[in-house]
C-alpha cells in the first residue's frame, strides 16, 4: 500500500509544528470531535495535509462551494503527488430540480446539463477508494445525497487477468450490464467497441486512455492500456477492473424484485387516490410508473432511477440512502474547511428537498418511495463520522458544542499580524474614505469595501467613478468566470477598489489588498455578525500594511468581540515576533503566468487569427466570434475559468469591432 507522503519545500513553522502534533495525538487516541482554529494566511491548508499524513487514514474533505473545493483539491495534487487526490461535487452544471406548483398546476420536469469532466472525476473518486487506501478526496457538500449501493457497485465491477477464460460475450454482456454502451464510431469515456477478438473499454473514470482486452480463443491473451487519440500502446496491464458507468448499477435479480416491490408500492397508491376520488392523480402515476418499470426491464436503466432507489437497493422505507461516505472504509478522517459555513449547510439540506418532493408524491408525480431518494439528515450525517475535524478562523457554535480538542494557530509562517482596526464616525465617512483610498493607490495598493445593501454598493461605485477612483462592484448576480475575471483585474492594477455586500469573505485571498473599510458596521445582522466581521477583517491579514476600518456611530456586542479577538491574536503574533526575531513579510503571490502566455497563444493558434482585425470582412469577424464561444464553453465546462474569461474579454472586444 502506498502511504500519504508530502512533496513540499516548505516545512512547518509558527503554530503549524504545534498544531499537527495536537490534532495527530487527539485523533490517534480516538477523540471524534476536533477544532482547528486557524486564522487567514496562517497555512490551514499545509497543517490539514501533515496531519493526514500522520495518521495515515483515507480522508474526505468538506468544503461549501465547487470553487473553493476545486482550490483546495488543486493544493492537495501538490502536496501529494504520489497518492490519490480526487473531486468529487454536483456534476451539474445547471439543475433545476423536477418539482410541481399546486396553486398554477404547473409540472416543472427536471431539466439538467450533466458536467462530463466532473462525472468522469465523481467515478474515479469512488473507484479510488475500491482500489487503494492512500485516497483523500475533496467534495462539496454533493457529498450527502443519495448515491448507488457500495456494494453493489464494487460487486459489478468487471476484473480481467491474462491467461483466465472469459468469452468475448461474457465481456460484451456484462459492460452492457454495468452500463456501457457499445459504439463503434464514437469511442468516448462510458462506451466499448469490439473489432474481431479484441475489445477496447473506455472506462468511465478514465480521462484519455483506454483499456484494450485481447482474446485468443476463450482465453484472455493480453491486457494494454491505450491513449484513444493516438492509439499508441501506454504499457502491459496485467490486471484491470473496470468500474460501472453508473452509480446506481445492481444484480439482475435485486432489479427483479425491486421492479416487483415498485409494482406493489404504484397498485397501493393507485388504489389510495381512487378512494379518496382523486382520479387525475391515479391516471397520472399509473402511466408514469409503468413507463419507467418498462424501462428498467428493458435496459435496466430509467431517467430518474434514483428515486427508486430504494427499491433497487432493497432499503426499507425512511432508511438512510446510500451516499459517498458508505464508499470510505470505516476507519477514515473528516475534515471539514470553512466549517461554520459548511456544516449548517449539511444541516439544511435535508428539509429543502423534502419540501420539494411533498408535491410531486401529493400530486400524483412520484410514488412516496421518492421521499427515501434524499440527502442524508443531519443525525444520519453525524452518525457516519468516524472521526473529524472542523476547521475555521470563526468556529460555529455546533464546533463549540461538541469539540473535545481545540487547537489554534494565531502564528503565521510569514510573521504577519492581524490588521489594526479603526473605528471612525458615519457622519462624513465617504468623504474620509477617499482620502484612505487615494493613500493606499499611492502606494500601489488595492481596497475592498463592503456595504449592507446592493443599492448602496451601486451608488458608492457611481459615486466613485465620478470622482476619478477606478471602481468595480461585485454581486450575486455575476457569474463565476466572470468574478473571478474581476478578482484578477484588481489584483492586476486594472482597478483599485472593489465594493460588495457579502461577497468579502470566506476564498477571497487577495494579497495586494490593504484596506478593508466596513460600512454601516454597527447595523445588527448576520452580516454584520462577530463571524462575518472577523472573516471580512481577515481580508487585510494578507498584506503588511493591512488596516481595517469600521464606520459605526457605537461600538456593538459583535464589534467589540471581533476587535478584541483580533487584538488578542495580534498581541501573541508581535511576541512570537520578538521572541523569535522574525521581521514579517508580506505575501507575494503571482497572478496565475496562463494569464499572458494564454494571450498570446491563443490570439495567434487557438483562434487562428492569420492577420490583423483591420484586414478582416464582417463575415470573417462573425465566423470568428462563433469559434471563440465555442472554446470558451468548452473551456467553462472544462473548469478552465480564467481561459474561459480571456476567450470572453476577445469576443467583446470583436464584436465591438462589429
Amino acid at each position: 500500500m502506498n502511504k500519504f507522503k508530502i512533496a513540499s519545500e516548505y516545512r512547518p513553522t509558527g503554530d503549524q509544528p504545534k498544531a499537527i502534533k495536537s490534532l495527530s495525538n487527539g485523533i490517534k487516541k480516538g477523540l471524534k470531535h476536533q477544532t482547528l482554529l486557524g486564522v487567514t494566511g496562517s497555512g490551514k491548508t499545509f497543517t490539514m495535509a501533515n496531519v493526514i499524513e500522520k495518521v495515515q487514514k483515507p480522508t474526505l474533505i468538506i468544503a461549501h462551494n465547487k470553487t473553493l473545493a476545486a482550490q483546495l483539491c488543486s493544493e492537495f495534487k501538490e502536496f501529494f503527488p504520489e497518492n490519490a487526490v480526487e473531486y468529487f461535487v454536483s456534476y451539474y452544471d445547471y439543475y433545476q430540480p423536477e418539482a410541481y406548483v399546486a396553486h398554477t398546476d404547473t409540472y416543472i420536469e427536471k431539466d439538467a446539463q450533466i458536467n462530463d469532466e466532473i462525472d468522469k472525476l465523481r467515478h474515479s473518486a469512488t473507484a479510488a477508494l475500491f482500489e487503494r487506501k492512500d485516497v483523500i478526496i475533496v467534495a462539496s457538500v454533493s457529498c450527502i445525497y443519495g448515491l448507488g449501493d457500495p456494494i453493489d457497485y464494487e460487486n459489478q465491477v468487471l476484473s480481467i487477468r491474462p491467461g483466465i477464460t472469459k468469452s468475448r460475450d461474457e465481456i460484451l454482456k456484462k459492460l452492457v450490464e454495468i452500463q456501457y454502451v457499445r459504439n463503434d464510431v464514437n469511442f468516448i469515456r462510458g462506451t466499448f467497441r469490439v473489432r474481431g477478438d479484441v475489445v477496447e473499454i473506455f472506462p468511465a473514470g478514465a480521462s484519455e486512455n483506454a483499456i484494450r482486452v485481447e482474446l485468443f480463443g476463450d482465453e484472455i491473451d493480453r491486457i494494454t492500456e491505450i491513449n484513444t487519440v493516438t492509439g499508441e500502446i501506454i504499457g502491459l496491464r496485467k490486471h484491470i477492473s473496470i468500474f460501472p458507468a453508473s452509480h446506481y448499477v445492481t444484480t439482475k435479480e435485486k432489479l427483479e424484485k425491486a421492479i416487483v416491490d415498485i409494482e406493489e408500492e404504484l397498485y397501493d397508491r393507485v388504489k389510495y387516490f381512487k378512494e379518496n376520488e382523486k382520479l387525475i392523480e391515479a391516471q397520472r402515476i399509473q402511466q408514469r410508473t409503468m413507463y419507467d418499470i418498462e424501462m428498467l426491464r428493458e435496459v435496466g436503466f430509467c431517467q430518474g432511477i434514483e428515486n427508486y432507489s430504494r427499491h433497487i437497493s432493497q432499503r426499507p422505507p425512511g432508511s438512510k440512502p446510500f451516499t459517498l461516505i458508505d464508499y470510505f472504509p470505516d476507519d477514515f478522517l473528516i475534515l471539514v474547511d470553512e466549517s461554520h459555513v459548511t456544516i449548517p449547510q449539511i444541516r439544511g439540506m435535508y428539509a429543502g428537498d423534502q419540501s420539494r418532493k411533498g408535491n410531486l408524491v401529493e400530486y400524483g408525480f412520484r410514488l412516496p418511495s421518492a421521499y427515501d431518494n434524499r440527502p442524508l439528515n443531519f443525525n444520519e450525517f453525524e452518525g457516519l463520522v468516524n472521526q473529524i475535524i472542523y476547521v475555521s478562523a470563526t468556529p460555529g457554535p455546533y464546533e463549540k458544542e461538541y469539540q473535545e480538542n481545540v487547537v489554534e494557530q494565531i502564528i503565521r509562517p510569514t510573521g504577519l499580524i492581524d490588521p489594526k482596526i479603526d473605528v471612525r464616525p458615519i457622519h462624513g465617512q465617504i468623504d474620509d474614505l477617499i482620502e484612505e483610498i487615494h493613500h493606499v493607490v499611492d502606494k500601489k495598493q488595492r481596497i475592498l469595501i463592503t456595504t449592507l445593501t446592493k443599492k448602496m454598493a451601486e451608488d458608492l461605485t457611481s459615486y466613485f467613478k465620478e470622482v476619478g477612483i477606478k471602481v468595480r462592484y461585485l454581486h450575486s448576480d455575476i457569474d463565476t468566470i466572470e468574478r473571478m475575471e474581476i478578482i484578477r483585474d484588481l489584483r492586476l492594477g486594472v482597478f483599485d477598489v472593489l465594493v460588495g455586500i457579502n461577497l468579502l469573505r470566506e476564498g477571497l485571498d487577495i494579497p495586494e489588498v490593504s484596506l478593508v473599510a466596513i460600512l454601516d458596521a454597527d447595523k445588527q445582522g448576520f452580516l454584520r455578525s462577530e463571524t462575518s466581521l472577523i472573516q471580512t477583517i481577515g481580508r487585510a491579514a494578507r498584506n503588511i500594511d493591512g488596516k481595517v476600518i469600521m464606520y459605526a456611530d457605537k461600538i456593538t456586542d459583535s464589534m467589540k468581540k471581533a476587535i478584541d479577538e483580533t487584538n488578542r491574536r495580534r498581541e501573541l503574533q508581535q511576541k512570537y515576533n520578538e521572541d523569535n526575531n522574525i521581521t514579517p513579510k508580506g505575501i507575494i503571490k503571482k497572478v496565475r503566468d496562463i494569464i499572458e502566455a494564454t494571450k498570446v497563444a491563443e490570439e495567434d493558434v487557438q483562434y487562428g487569427v492569420k492577420k490583423d482585425l483591420n484586414e478582416m470582412n464582417k463575415e470573417e469577424i462573425k465566423d470568428l466570434i462563433k469559434k471563440l464561444e465555442l472554446e470558451m464553453k468548452e473551456a467553462a465546462e472544462n473548469l478552465q475559468f480564467e481561459r474561459a474569461a480571456q476567450l470572453r474579454d476577445k469576443i467583446i472586444k470583436l464584436q465591438k469591432e462589429l
